[in-house]
């Protein structure tokens, strides 16, 4: 399969949108970067909004575009969301299903839903019986996640912050980042304490934005106008729903998902020239990087550390700036990590670009570190 056609709203602070408007303009941007009508849409994947919600949401975008689909879906499972809906929407046209398919999403989590509402859905996602009656909320919960790696490992909070230098490093690079202003180790720890021993800095943003792709086969990308990147892999897993019922707090089911799209792709973790790694808190990425089999265990924290992660490095992750320094508007946050790593691929990302970048790997999380969804790019066809 190959991916023809990316793009992504502005993103940030969006009032003026909705989350229908910013996924009906992500769509058309995509659209436009494929050099097809939406006429030629025969497929439709979308992620429901939790600020503008509708029962059957892809039915309601495609109704809004005027589109007639005969592959038309809505998932949800976080933002592992992406990346599984990408496979699900390859089996459909290898399948015969359909042939052109539209993936889109958006949200306004910053300027769509009051404090409120805010605090209520960051407090929602525990067990009602053995984890939402302490209050905790989903900081609370992955500050769980890095307390484990850090008594089990040796993991420092220098360390985890060193996840949010890199990524804001390269969000100055990137004009479309959300947070460009270079900080520090110092910075990360100074900002303000959110749940022990996560920062303010250390956990991701609250935004608005919306990104879409283009779907078709392999044998049709010479019919589209800009390079296309294929799928050379692809795999899911899923661990657990509640963190309390969680089989380890300091290996995810990154390792399952990582292990099936290498193995599909006939690649390795040695392979890979970019990485786009879900980080909607620093520890996470550390987990990720252990799992996906770039570090052993235990030595992500001073991988990062050491700059293994920058553009020049060894890894270079997260181009664009990731969740904690581009954007992170919800389910739909992992949309950007893809279109990033097309932008990479495509060899057009300016100050930001991988030299000779031939393969990227993308990641995607939902839940508290629940469900978990890895892609494979690579320049070539496999």
């Amino acid at each position: 399969m190959a991916i023809v056609g990316a793009a992504d709203t502005e993103v940030g602070k969006i009032p003026h949108l909705s989350p229908t408007a910013l996924c009906i303009d992500a769509a058309r941007r995509a659209l436009e970067d494929a050099g097809i009508s939406k006429d030629q849409v025969d497929g439709l994947v979308t992620c429901n909004s939790m600020a503008e919600p509708y029962m059957y949401h892809a039915e309601a975008i495609a109704e809004y575009l005027q589109i007639f689909p005969r592959y038309c879906i809505s998932a949800n499972a976080g933002g592992g969301t992406t990346f599984s809906t990408i496979q699900h929407a390859a089996t459909a046209i290898a399948a015969g299903v359909c042939d052109t398919v539209l993936v889109t999403m958006a949200d306004c989590l910053r300027t769509g839903l009051s404090r409120e509402q805010a605090k209520k859905m960051q407090s929602s996602t525990g067990h009602p019986e053995f984890e939402t009656p302490y209050g905790a909320t989903v900081p609370a919960f992955y500050a769980l996640i890095a307390r484990a790696h850090m008594d089990t490992y040796g993991t420092t909070p220098e360390q985890m912050a060193a996840v949010a230098v890199s990524g804001r490093r390269h969000a100055a690079r990137n004009p479309a980042a959300q947070m460009r202003e270079l900080i520090t180790v110092e910075d990360v720890l100074n900002s303000r304490m959110i749940a022990d021993p996560l920062h303010l800095l250390d956990c991701s943003l609250v935004s608005d934005g919306g990104a879409a792709i283009v779907l078709a086969s392999a044998e049709r990308a010479a019919d589209f106008p800009h390079d296309s990147v294929y799928i050379l892999g692809a795999g899911e897993g899923h661990s657990h729903e509640h963190i309390s019922q969680a089989r380890s707090l300091t290996t995810s089911a990154a390792l399952e998902s990582g292990q099936r799209a290498y193995r599909m792709a006939g690649l390795g973790a040695a392979d890979i020239d970019v990485a786009q790694i879900y980080d909607c808190f620093t520890p996470v990425v550390l987990i990720e990087l252990e799992d996906l089999g770039f570090c052993e265990k235990g030595e992500a924290g001073a991988f990062v550390e050491s700059q293994g992660t920058a553009l020049e490095g060894p890894l270079p992750m997260n181009t664009h700036g990731g969740m904690l320094s581009h954007c992170h508007p919800g389910n739909p946050g992992a949309m950007f990590s893809l279109t990033e790593a097309v932008t990479q691929l495509r060899r057009i990302a300016g100050d930001r670009q991988v030299q000779d970048a031939e393969v990227a790997l993308v990641h995607g999380q939902g839940g508290i570190m629940s469900s978990h969804a890895t892609l494979i790019l690579g320049r070539e066809r496999d």
